[in-house]
């Protein structure tokens, strides 16, 4: 799937199954709810917190997918092209980071 078609299949389903869009500032309070599950997962996972009894089934992907929907919703309310962005988003990045990681002794 092209992030232009997530576009457009999440703004189908938000007008249909999901009546209509929330405003911008209640999925901008989503957005760091889900991840926030995300960062708990992670933490429990990889880093040195340990899950409780009732968190050992939890999903990383499907909370991942939240996170996706979410950004993607902000970005159709906000006129946002999301592969535009990315494109735009990763020449700033190659120009500003040409050498930079290459030369970083830490990640030698």
């Amino acid at each position: 799937m092209q992030i232009k078609e997530a576009q457009e299949l999440v703004d189908r389903w938000i007008k249909t199954t999901g009546v209509r869009y929330f405003s911008e500032l209640t999925n901008t309070a989503i957005l760091m709810e889900e991840v926030g599950e995300v960062a708990r997962i992670m933490a429990r996972k990889y880093g040195e917190q340990s899950f409780k009894k009732s968190d050992e089934d939890v999903n990383l992907a499907d909370e991942m997918a939240d996170v996706l929907f979410v950004l993607i919703c902000l970005a159709n309310q906000t006129g946002i092209d999301l592969t535009d962005a990315l494109n735009k988003n990763l020449d700033k990045k190659s120009i500003r980071d040409a050498t930079r990681h290459k030369n970083n002794e830490k990640l030698k």
